[in-house]
């Protein structure tokens, strides 16, 4: 006879159940995340690259004590990880409780471990990421102001690279007359880079990688000749030894009056260049290409509506605004390069035009007078062929 404990049905707790991965900073948490897993962080008004990341990782939730979205400007991440299926739950009260390695349930807007309940916080769905939206670009002006503001100190410290290129590195590459490709692990990048391949291949680009964005060129099967990478970034950020070994140049940018720390690329046998700037590595990527007279600028992962500038979160916003205007008579973004671009004339493209004019006379000559003697004294040399060569075969 069964006990009653075995014949007892295990009743399984409702909710989403993963191991949790706390770390503040999300950047520096995303080496660390695994499919399945829940980040726990902190990070006010996520940006579109960093959830993108998050996707990426394969993560089933994101738990944020700070708000999603503010209200200071519409930013874009929670968009993206709601599309992705990820569930989000963010003003999270408590969320210091929860220990990174944990094994935690939500549910409800409710974090449990084991059968306590540690943080609560709101579950945010896209009904209530597009009313927050709403009202963030009805603010928006306020950020305007400052964003103006931020440019005019900007062009007002970086105006001999701005206006003259004073400063910039030249790199082994060239790039004087050449069509360059630069390269961002941005929102799509992927898509983009297969949408142009026929662009690289027939037009020989310099292919120009910036921080990860040198891996994203390796990872759709091509070797970015310059990298320029940030000084001191998050190990979420760096390049990989391949993709540096494989550069034939390295760029380095370090904020003004700062030091490049250079140490760890020489021992890979890497003597980089340096760039000191307060421009963004995505900046400095347009600037050197524009600097080195580049005849085209395709821009892969580096979109700039003006949602997409104020989601950038960061200092360098006016280093973006501004550098577009620089480079914008050059500047091409990678998703209209498909429809303004239809590819060489190869040998097989004239093969084919000549087949089909050919098909064409013959056509025309075959309905003349002339056309069906040549057609019967034709038809009439392939019988009499035929007929012989079965004569030798019998």
């Amino acid at each position: 006879m069964r006990s009653a404990a075995r014949t007892r049905s295990r009743v399984v707790p409702p909710g989403l159940t993963g191991t949790a991965r706390v770390e503040r900073r999300t950047r520096v948490l995303l080496p660390r995340l695994r499919p399945g897993d829940i980040a726990v962080v902190d990070q006010l008004d996520m940006d579109r690259s960093t959830a993108q990341a998050l996707v990426d990782t394969g993560v089933a939730a994101v738990v944020n004590a700070s708000p999603m979205i503010s209200g200071r400007y519409a930013n874009l991440g929670p968009e993206v990880l709601v599309q992705a299926g990820v569930l989000l739950l963010d003003r999270v009260e408590g969320a210091e409780a929860i220990r990174d390695g944990a094994r935690v349930r939500i549910h409800d807007g409710v974090v449990h471990v084991g059968d306590d309940a540690v943080a609560t916080g709101r579950e945010t769905d896209a009904a209530t990421i597009a009313d927050e939206m709403d009202i963030a670009r009805r603010g928006m002006v306020t950020q305007l102001e400052t964003f103006t503001h931020n440019s005019t100190e900007f062009l007002r410290r970086e105006q001999d690279v701005l206006l003259h290129g004073l400063g910039l590195p030249r790199p082994a590459t060239r790039i004087d007359g050449r069509a360059v490709v630069v390269v961002v692990a941005g929102h799509e990048h992927g898509a983009e880079l297969q949408a142009i391949r026929s662009f690289i291949r027939e037009q020989d680009p310099v292919l120009i990688g910036v921080d990860r964005g040198a891996d994203a060129l390796l990872a759709a099967g091509h070797k970015p000749d310059i990298i320029v990478l940030g000084d001191g970034l998050a190990d979420a950020d760096q390049p990989s030894a391949k993709a540096l070994r494989g550069a034939r140049d390295v760029v380095v940018r370090v904020d003004r009056g700062g030091r490049m720390h250079r140490e760890q690329l020489e021992r890979m046998g890497i003597r980089p260049l340096g760039l000191e700037s307060s421009a963004t590595t995505e900046d400095a990527a347009l600037l050197l290409a524009d600097a080195g007279n580049a005849r085209l600028i395709v821009g892969v992962g580096m979109h700039a509506s003006l949602d997409e500038f104020l989601d950038r979160q960061r200092p360098g916003l006016a280093s973006t605004y501004l550098t577009r205007l620089k480079v914008g008579d050059r500047l091409v973004d990678a998703r209209a390069v498909p429809a303004l671009y239809s590819g060489q004339v190869r040998p097989r493209h004239l093969f084919l035009v000549l087949l089909a004019g050919l098909v064409a006379v013959a056509a025309a000559i075959a309905v003349t007078p002339v056309g069906q003697e040549w057609a019967d004294d034709l038809i009439r040399l392939i019988t009499d062929l035929t007929d012989k060569l079965q004569g030798l075969f019998r």
